[in-house]
């Protein structure tokens, strides 16, 4: 299991900086795609940084949501890297990236109806079996609602839960941005959240904008600092759930260490404050 601390997604120009620094994060947060050759400058970096830290894998292909059956051969892949680093958790995203063979690099919305529920939970329990672990499934960042969808986010990843035994990633700016984008109270979507599943925290940058007609526009870019509204969602979240494993995200534009560092430290303090009010009651 991940320490409950804040982490920091990896990237190889921080490389050095995390080598050498004295402050260094809780864990760090890697997409499983990237590892998956058999060697090179990639496998030689993590291999060192896994020496020295809690490590969480973060899977991006496996298009769990799809109609079509799951990769078998991104599977054994996904598999022989667990092996090798032995990662304190796997996660994915409650989405579909594929279709007939084409990768759509992109994580798409899916309808929320009991057959659809049925997919996910034979898919996420294939995984399950096949890496031989627990995994956690991410809550989407959504622009768009099916009108097909007959079970309200919440209680679908509830279900999800409950009928694989898998766990959940919390996505906080996913919830800003998916509630703002459907003209929902991202408040009330987190108090109908189920909780206890949550295994890991995710915060990143969004970037706002407008739609054609001039609407407000939220988009899940992880190219800029967390805004001042995902991180009051957090602070108040983890009041009611405690520390969590946290991480702070960054994939586009990406900043120098000092900058990753200090969103990771902000939550950080936030995560200090929340265990000594939970000690104090």
């Amino acid at each position: 299991m991940l320490p409950n601390r804040s982490g920091t997604a990896f990237k190889p120009q921080h490389f050095t900086a995390l080598l050498a620094g004295e402050t260094r994060p809780g864990f760090i947060e890697v997409h499983a795609e990237n590892y998956m050759g058999d060697g090179g400058l990639p496998h030689a970096q993590l291999s060192r940084l896994r020496a020295d830290h809690a490590l969480s894998l973060h899977g991006v292909g496996l298009s769990i949501g799809g109609e079509a059956a799951l990769d078998r051969a991104h599977l054994r892949r996904l598999r022989q890297l667990c092996d090798r680093y032995q990662p304190d958790s796997f996660s994915e995203h409650l989405a579909w990236s594929s279709h007939d063979g084409i990768f759509l690099n992109d994580l798409l919305p899916l309808p929320y109806t009991e057959q659809t529920l049925k997919r996910v939970v034979a898919h996420v329990a294939q995984v399950q079996d096949m890496l031989g672990r627990r995994i956690l499934l991410e809550n989407p960042a959504t622009y768009l609602q099916f009108a097909a969808s007959t079970i309200p986010e919440t209680d679908f990843l509830a279900e999800i839960a409950a009928r694989s035994g898998c766990g959940l990633l919390l996505d906080v700016t996913n919830v800003l941005v998916a509630c703002s984008n459907r003209g929902e109270a991202p408040a009330a979507y987190l108090a109908c959240f189920p909780l206890h599943c949550v295994g890991e925290i995710h915060l990143a940058g969004h970037h706002d904008t407008t739609d054609d007609r001039g609407a407000p526009l939220l988009i899940d870019d992880h190219g800029s600092r967390i805004s001042a509204q995902a991180w009051q969602l957090y602070e108040s979240l983890i009041a009611r759930t405690g520390p969590r494993p946290s991480l702070v995200e960054w994939d586009n534009e990406v900043p120098d260490w000092t900058i990753l560092l200090h969103e990771a430290q902000t939550a950080q303090a936030m995560l200090d404050r929340a265990a000594n009010s939970t000690k104090a009651a």
